[in-house]
């Protein structure tokens, strides 16, 4: 496990990579190696990969703690939504530069819907997944006591240069760390809004969705909550609830999406792990 305390976020709640029991493991004593620290003999029952590029590890784990972490934990272990542990799924124990990975990301599985990465990040996400120790005992598991360990007044400037031009201490983030009894779920939201629906057992925390405006062959203008699209389908649920689909081919009929949650993924990559402990810290004081 990185030494750096994981970082909480996600947006879905889904159950991800089955997972099949680990072969038997051999026989204490044999073979020509010695036993892994923390997991003895019974480590070598688990395939261990080589070390990865650590700039790569660190991008995949911003990756994972935006998109996976709600539903798997922020050690990958399993998480509270109920998906599994992904550190000894077989999927993920076989994989190699996540051709297994993004295959099941690609196409989704049961109560989990597909992701849309590019193979930069897939092999990113893999090398993340692929950067814990796996072992019989399983030691690595050390869930951080609290993530409270930032400099508030650092992450005051950190507001004030990433999120002062859309958000407000005194509007509409007014008192928002009363909303979240767990920092955790706080910073949860703040790194990607949605991605829970309820603040850490607090009042439930509304997100706009994401809208579409349909433009037709005549000008004629629909709009409304988007709740499909495809390159050969839109559909768009109208204010009085009633859903319209189009056909699209190619670029017609224009379609223009409109996702508030944009600003906060074009944000994700940019911040540090220093830059998200900071601003946590900063944002529980808003109460």
């Amino acid at each position: 496990m990185q030494p750096r305390s994981l970082i909480l976020a996600a947006l879905f709640a889904a159950a991800l990579f089955s997972q099949t029991p680990p072969a038997q493991p051999p026989a204490a004593g044999r073979g020509g190696r010695g036993a892994p620290a923390g997991g003895g003999g019974f480590a070598n029952a688990f395939p261990q990969h080589a070390p990865s590029d650590p700039a790569a590890v660190a991008r995949g784990k911003t990756i994972f703690a935006a998109q996976c972490a709600f539903c798997h934990g922020q050690d990958a272990r399993g998480g509270g939504e109920g998906g599994p542990n992904l550190i000894r799924s077989e999927i993920v124990l076989k994989d190699q530069n996540g051709e297994a990975i993004g295959q099941v990301t690609a196409e989704g599985r049961t109560g989990m819907p597909k992701f849309n990465f590019t193979p930069a990040q897939i092999s990113d996400l893999a090398a993340f997944l692929h950067s814990f120790r796996v072992s019989g005992y399983d030691t690595a598991r050390n869930r951080p006591i609290s993530i409270l360990v930032g400099d508030a007044k650092a992450g005051q400037a950190d507001f004030q240069a990433k999120c002062a031009s859309c958000h407000s201490v005194t509007g509409d983030l007014k008192g928002i760390a009363s909303k979240f009894e767990d920092p955790r779920a706080l910073q949860q939201f703040w790194l990607m809004p949605g991605g829970g629906g309820r603040g850490g057992g607090g009042a439930p925390v509304n997100i706009a969705p994401t809208t579409a405006t349909v433009t037709l062959a005549g000008g004629q203008k629909v709009e409304g909550r988007l709740t499909r699209i495809s390159d050969f389908l839109v559909t768009i649920a109208e204010p009085d609830g009633t859903q319209r689909t189009f056909r699209r081919d190619g670029d017609s009929p224009k379609v223009d999406v409109h996702d508030p949650l944009e600003p906060h993924r074009k944000l994700l990559p940019t911040y540090s792990d220093k830059q998200i402990h900071d601003l946590t810290a900063y944002l529980v004081t808003l109460k």
